[in-house]
């Protein structure tokens, strides 16, 4: 693969884990568990909400765009990165903890990632 295919895959899959962390966002805000609250946060409109499937809807096209171009038995492995990215995310940006279990878990993902791109 090469650099720039490498780096449109990495920020689909990077953008679909901040998408992951901006409903989780939204959830946090959420005042009114009933539809209308769902998408609205007290009278406002729920800015995480819309943030997140804006930032997924665009990183899923971007995702098809690298599909284009790369097998997907190649491809789709390094979706198992959004299991690395979220936790560090919300650990730095949402103050959730991170133990040596993710830690543990990210890197036997990154070795798995690896040998398979390799």
């Amino acid at each position: 693969m090469d650099k720039w295919k490498l780096a449109q895959t990495l920020a689909s899959v990077l953008g679909i884990s901040m998408g992951q962390l901006l409903l989780k966002m939204a959830a946090m805000n959420l005042r009114n568990p009933d539809v209308l609250g769902f998408w609205l946060a007290g009278q406002r409109i729920n800015a995480y909400l819309m943030g997140g499937l804006a930032v997924l809807g665009l990183s899923t096209l971007l995702w098809v765009w690298v599909l284009r171009g790369i097998p997907l038995s190649i491809a789709y492995p390094f979706m198992a990165l959004a299991f690395i990215f979220v936790p560090i995310l919300s650990f730095y940006l949402l103050g959730e903890p991170l133990g040596w279990r993710q830690v543990a878990g990210g890197l036997i993902i990154v070795l798995g990632v690896i040998v398979v791109s390799s």
